[in-house]
């Protein structure tokens, strides 16, 4: 079995790698190719890589390089986690829409449809030479925003399934706090890439018992604490929302922390350099601890029980993804992508049925749904009405001002990456 990592670069590849040493027997990875632009970059994480393997014992060889073509021939499946701009573009995104009082981030926004226009171009020319060398291969990708990103490869006719690890993490989180193993976790997680609400967390399996309401009530405040938001909130909203919906809750406080803090991307950006200094050292062979905080948790984990269930070696049956609506949510089109859970196997993923939603999410749901929609026009075809259109349609935004303001700062700051300004 060959996988191919494009950003392997980046210094979330070592939890990557981690995660296929230890998750050796579930997905057997006989050759695994890390392609990255950045050869200085990537030769100090390639050369961890190997060490992580050879420390526990994984016969695969890895391999790395610059050459897209050459790195993804033959390969069963391709993994995307790349950052076009790095971490530049990033502090950018995080900082210009402030000075109109909207949030600045890097996945929802103007920031987030700032690195949708940069990205959703690169990744399908990707795909496309992809598609070139093995038009069977499974394309696995990470790249935020990931919803727009897996709808543009679906819409372009290519095998791909979007990966996020928030639902990981709270299946984590969750089994710590119940006592119970993590596979006996089953969430009812609904709703849009970064925009999800766990509505149930069932013992068991899709059928098993609901917990939700003894989790909140025994450990609310825990739950609470973790997503910033007030134990009230929590119980009259009797759900548990991703921490993305704090941009969305708590919209003017968010603004004010940002402006009086230094940016996530600045964080990031001072946290990379001290990993690359460390992965430079011939005697580290693990993922240093440092790692936990670049963000990514349980990445690794659910990468290879994706991989392993689209390639038919395994992996759990039900996996919360990125995928084609399909009327699962009966009040979205069938073609916009949601993140649900769904049965996944060597066919792809099929979203499992999801029980009436609340108008209090679906509203929201269905509003960023347009959005995304009008995002990825603009992303595929440019322009600078477009750009105004899809920042219009978000609720985040949605003043005609603010829109114009913020459209001709996006063309800016992207310029250099957008073929059409």
């Amino acid at each position: 079995m060959k996988l191919t990592v494009v950003g392997g670069g980046s210094t979330y590849t070592p939890e990557l790698i981690d995660g296929f040493a230890r998750l050796r027997d579930t997905l057997p990875v006989e050759e695994l190719v890390l392609v990255d632009p950045a050869a200085d970059r990537l030769e100090l994480v390639g050369g961890l890589a190997r060490r992580i393997f050879a420390k526990q014992g994984h016969p695969g060889r890895i391999v790395t390089t610059s050459d897209l073509d050459a790195g993804v021939e033959g390969a069963d499946a391709v993994l995307l986690q790349l950052r076009v701009g790095g971490q530049a573009a990033r502090q950018q995104d995080e900082t210009w829409p402030l000075e109109c009082g909207c949030v600045g981030q890097e996945t929802t926004g103007a920031g987030g449809l700032a690195k949708a226009l940069r990205t959703v171009p690169v990744v399908l020319d990707i795909a496309e030479r992809v598609r070139r060398t093995n038009p069977d291969a499974w394309i696995i990708d990470f790249t935020n925003p990931v919803g727009i990103v897996t709808r543009a490869l679906l819409e372009a006719g290519h095998r791909a399934v979007g990966l996020c690890n928030v639902a990981i993490g709270f299946q984590r989180k969750f089994a710590k706090l119940l006592g119970v193993a993590p596979h006996d976790v089953h969430l009812d997680h609904m709703g849009l890439n970064h925009l999800t609400w766990e509505t149930g967390v069932r013992l068991g399996g899709p059928e098993g018992e609901n917990v939700l309401p003894r989790l909140l009530a025994e450990h609310g405040d825990a739950v609470a604490e973790d997503l910033r938001l007030p134990r009230p909130v929590l119980d009259r909203l009797g759900v548990v929302p991703s921490y993305y919906l704090r941009y969305y809750y708590a919209h003017d406080q968010v603004v004010e922390e940002l402006r009086t803090k230094p940016s996530r991307a600045a964080e990031v950006a001072a946290m990379e350099r001290e990993l690359l200094d460390m992965y430079g050292d011939p005697a580290l062979d693990e993922k240093p601890a440092l790692l936990a905080k670049r963000g990514g948790a349980y990445y690794s984990e659910a990468a290879v029980d994706l991989a392993a269930a689209l390639l038919g070696g395994g992996g759990s049956p039900y996996q919360v993804v990125n995928t084609y609506n399909r009327g699962t949510l009966p009040f979205l089109p069938d073609d916009a992508v949601i993140e649900v859970q769904a049965a996944v196997g060597a066919k792809g993923a099929t979203p499992l049925p999801v029980a009436p939603v609340d108008p209090l999410y679906a509203g929201l749901v269905a509003h960023v749904t347009t959005y995304e929609q009008l995002a990825l026009e603009a992303a595929l075809h440019g322009g600078r009405e477009r750009v105004f259109r899809a920042l219009l349609a978000h609720p985040l935004i949605g003043q005609y001002s603010y829109a114009e303001t913020l459209t001709d700062q996006l063309v800016a700051h992207n310029r250099e990456h957008l073929a059409w300004a």
